[in-house]
């Protein structure tokens, strides 16, 4: 093996061993080597890109419910998954983008397209969503697929042999989950989509929140859809697999969310 070869595989190595081997809050074996700060950081970066580059919803009632929305969610996941690290507070944007989407960042940052407003019928139908782009983020799915897509890169970033603009902003974007522009949502795995959906209904039973209302919002998304590529040409789930996924989750969460108080957005 050529020289040059050998150290960025001896650090993977080391990485691996020290950071890297985990287990996701569902259990699955992971392998994520960026360190959180760092993630962060990233997630932070990312944010403010859209912020500043994209426009932001003023409309009063979007912006409370959102964030009445969120406040819960956030204090659900936390209650969903007390050893998980959290950040000490959450920013949340509504944009003004006509898509039926939403993210959620490394670090506490959760971005809504007011589109989403148009498919998600009520707080609880929202909860659905945020619930689960939370719960990517609790996952570290951006860390896992970061360290996939990039490999060595990713690692050499990490014991800082390359500087972080050789990454490329774009490739940044998109471990993340986003694109460089707010109105394209990038997806995740399909083992990722499927772990959030089961994280994601236990957050929003948790935080009050209906858990039958996850299927409603699906239902809302299949119906108002220009129609979706065949499953096995997408990493995203097709609609009708995911309804399924989340039906057979409904009985452990809604015992959940007979427990708790429910919310009031």
């Amino acid at each position: 093996m050529h020289r040059r070869c050998v150290l960025p595989l001896f650090f993977l190595g080391l990485l691996a061993m020290l950071a890297g081997c985990g287990e996701t809050p569902t259990g699955r074996s992971q392998l994520a080597l960026v360190p959180g700060p760092l993630m962060a950081d990233m997630g932070e970066d990312a944010f403010n890109q859209l912020r500043n580059s994209q426009p932001i919803s003023h409309d009063a009632h979007a912006n409370r419910l959102v964030q009445c929305v969120a406040e819960r969610v956030v204090a659900g996941a936390e209650a969903s998954y007390p050893a998980l690290a959290f950040p000490e507070r959450w920013e949340v944007v509504v944009f003004e983008d006509p898509s039926p989407n939403a993210f959620a960042l490394p670090g506490g940052r959760i971005g809504v397209h007011s589109g989403l407003l148009q498919v998600a019928e009520t707080p609880a139908q929202l909860a659905a969503v945020m619930g689960h782009e939370v719960a990517h983020v609790l996952a570290d799915h951006g860390n896992e697929r970061l360290t996939q897509q990039l490999g060595i890169k990713a690692v050499l970033l990490v014991v800082g042999l390359l500087g972080e603009g050789e990454f490329g902003n774009q490739q940044l974007m998109q471990a993340l989950g986003i694109g460089a522009q707010v109105g394209i949502s990038l997806p995740f795995s399909r083992t990722h989509e499927e772990e959030a959906d089961i994280m994601g209904l236990e957050i929003m039973a948790r935080a009050g929140f209906d858990p039958q209302q996850s299927v409603a919002l699906w239902q809302n998304m299949a119906a108002t859809s220009d129609g979706q590529p065949p499953e096995f040409l997408s990493t995203h789930p097709a609609h009708e697999s995911r309804i399924r996924s989340l039906q057979q989750g409904l009985e452990a969460a809604t015992a959940t969310y007979r427990t708790v108080t429910p919310a009031n957005c």
